[in-house]
């Protein structure tokens, strides 16, 4: 049951996560208003990151399944924070290549947690 909530948990920050990417193109596509949707996401995914670490937790510690869960999703949720702070302060030259490793990572971490090994 508890990787069930692991891997919804990542489905749903995998999703939140290509939004950002979609919201932050559209902003530079000239969509300005994007912007507004980007920052308000922003805090989604966060938020969405943190139950991701809850359950894998959960998966780790009650669960008696492995630690990657536990410890990747830490590592994520510490990276999205870096990312929102570089965000907010306009530091661009970080922030967009960032995002473009947050993704890849989260593609690769949806990928293992859905692998049927992980049942």
């Amino acid at each position: 049951m508890t990787i069930k909530l692991f891997r919804l948990a990542v489905t749903v920050v995998a999703i939140l996560t290509f939004a950002q990417a979609v919201f932050a193109g559209s902003f530079l596509s000239g969509h300005f208003e994007m912007l507004g949707y980007h920052r308000t996401n922003s805090t989604i995914t966060v938020a969405a990151s943190a139950v991701m670490v809850v359950t894998a937790v959960l998966v780790w510690r009650p669960g008696r399944g492995p630690f990657w869960p536990t410890g990747v999703s830490v590592l994520y949720f510490a990276v999205l924070a870096l990312q929102t702070f570089l965000g907010y302060r306009r530091s661009l030259a970080v922030h967009v290549p960032l995002g473009t490793a947050i993704i890849a990572g989260i593609v690769l971490l949806l990928v293992q947690a859905w692998k049927p090994s992980h049942r």
